[in-house]
């Protein structure tokens, strides 16, 4: 496989669907704890997500407990998606504040989007080239230790 051809593979995987909810719409009703298992997040995380608004409003149970939905459980892997990219928490909470403004900040997201996508690239071939030379350097090494087998 080419070069081109590995990097062609993992874009793909960029295009996989998302994991199916653990339950269908109108029958989403998690606690806090159930997400905390599905995500990997902590509670503390969650609670702070939706303190500092990352998180839209959550629902409430008649005892005050957090349900949260299958469209909160999509916007936690949105999330976790941008937390990979290194944007920073305060862009995430400006992009949030954003979509909650409605579609006339489409165009701002997509700014911040394409800014936070640029700087990704970037890191992706930092590290291209970081791989470039640990492949090297284990080339050499199994080269060395050939040849030192041969003596």
């Amino acid at each position: 496989m080419t070069v081109i051809e590995s990097r062609a593979a993992r874009t793909d995987l960029c295009k996989a669907a998302p994991p199916a909810h653990p339950r269908p719409d109108g029958q989403d009703r998690y606690t806090i704890s159930e997400v905390v298992a599905f995500t990997g997040l902590s509670a503390h995380t969650l609670r702070w997500y939706e303190r500092i608004g990352l998180m839209p409003h959550i629902d409430r149970s008649h005892t005050g407990q957090r349900r949260f939905t299958n469209r909160d459980l999509d916007w936690l892997g949105f999330v976790g998606k941008l937390r990979l990219t290194g944007m920073s928490v305060a862009d995430m909470v400006t992009y949030a504040e954003m979509v909650r403004e409605g579609e006339h900040t489409f165009e701002a997201r997509a700014d911040l989007l394409q800014r936070t996508r640029r700087a990704v690239v970037d890191r992706i071939a930092e590290l291209q080239d970081t791989l470039a030379v640990l492949d090297h350097k284990i080339e050499y090494y199994a080269d060395a230790r050939t040849a030192s087998e041969r003596v």
